[in-house]
């Protein structure tokens, strides 16, 4: 199952290591391709809590392997399509797929262990989405480079095919869960802490991918040509895993709010750096492989934290509250990567300063409504 959400993470984020080559065969703009990206994010967010609740009553072992099949078809949809509307229509089709399967198959691992091992089960299945950030997206550039895009998106759908066939031979038969409705699931944003922590998820991935999707030639812009860029992503991953993991002990030692403002400073500064390059048009590849670690460890250290923060507002509703947030981290993704697509991909100054200011209004909005809740609890407490 983990190398289920491997898979579907390479399939989200790997247009990134072929964005230019995908856009001049298909005949649009970087910036228009890099739109892909988006209109998967957003798909994902919005049918994740559909599906969650359409496919209730469905055998889990059934689900996971539709979801798979689904979702390897559709990156053979993506890797023949002649043109880029069909394209697009794949796109959506892969955000079903992904869509019905990371939510379950968090859900399945932990009913597979006794109580005490639930947390690495999760750790573990979720650990595939970090994987595929440290090396599904340089790998998808380096297999585009040999092979091509289409190749690449084609050796991914074979990746769903086989990992389907694997869980359907190894996985034991698990009945579906009772139906509950969509107004009940989300009852939880009624809640004044829940709907105050969720845009910070938001905000913050939207900072984090102004230029993620277009990372090629922002990295050319920051005199890193195409060739060299695949080791900047391994960087990239690299500090993705870093943030990720020592985020979890440092939210445990010092408190959510506390980890995420420190990893919106270190957004901001990376994606001024970032910007001020581009402007001054001077090429420094130790610096540019400096800010790609602290790129990817800003934008992966807000997973933990935001979960913590989410499961102390609303204790009784963990797993619901979770699944928000990944829906929330998919919509900023979105709104991102739509951000920095909109002076063009060759803007690679708009995209680093832009994100940046999404991070500023992150960390504004953190502070303010950290302290509005603090005080709300101390007036409770009174």
């Amino acid at each position: 199952m983990a190398l289920g959400t491997f898979a579907v993470g390479t399939d989200a984020f790997e247009v990134a290591g072929f964005l230019p080559e995908m856009a001049g065969e298909l005949g649009v703009t970087e910036a228009t391709a890099g739109y892909s990206v988006t209109v998967f994010a957003i798909c994902y967010a919005v049918f994740s809590p559909l599906l969650a609740t359409i496919t209730a009553t469905v055998p889990r072992r059934r689900l996971l392997v539709a979801a798979l099949v689904v979702l390897g078809l559709a990156n053979l949809g993506t890797a023949f399509a002649p043109n880029f509307a069909l394209l697009m229509a794949s796109r959506v089709l892969a955000a079903l797929g992904a869509a019905a399967y990371t939510p379950n198959a968090g859900a399945v691992a932990s009913s597979l262990v006794s109580a005490e091992r639930r947390g690495r089960a999760l750790a573990l299945v979720v650990s595939g989405l970090t994987v595929a950030t440290a090396i599904g997206v340089p790998l998808g550039n380096l297999a585009s480079r040999f092979l091509g895009w289409r190749s690449a998106l084609g050796l991914v759908a074979m990746l769903c095919l086989l990992i389907g066939a694997g869980l359907a031979i190894l996985l034991p038969k698990l009945a579906g869960g009772n139906r509950v409705p969509l107004t009940e699931r989300l009852a939880v944003l009624r809640n004044s802490g829940v709907r105050m922590i969720l845009p910070v998820t938001v905000l913050g991935m939207a900072a984090a991918y102004t230029a993620y999707a277009y990372a090629i030639p922002a990295f050319d812009a920051a005199g890193i040509s195409p060739d060299a860029a695949q080791w900047m992503l391994f960087l990239y991953g690299a500090g993705a895993v870093a943030g990720a993991q020592s985020s979890g002990r440092l939210t445990d030692k010092f408190g959510g709010t506390k980890v995420l403002i420190v990893g919106y400073a270190v957004m901001t500064c990376t994606l001024v750096a970032f910007g001020s390059l581009t402007l001054a048009h001077v090429t420094l590849p130790i610096l540019v492989g400096v800010l790609a670690f602290t790129w990817g460890a800003s934008s992966w250290c807000q997973t933990p934290p935001q979960q913590h923060r989410l499961i102390a507002a609303a204790p009784d509703e963990a797993p619901l509250v979770i699944a928000l947030n990944s829906s929330g981290i998919y919509i900023g993704i979105g709104v991102g990567t739509f951000v920095g697509g909109l002076a063009g991909a060759g803007n690679a100054t708009w995209m680093f300063f832009s994100g940046a200011v999404i991070a500023v209004i992150a960390g504004v909005f953190l502070t303010v409504t950290g302290r509005v809740a603090h005080r709300g609890q101390r007036q409770s407490t009174c």
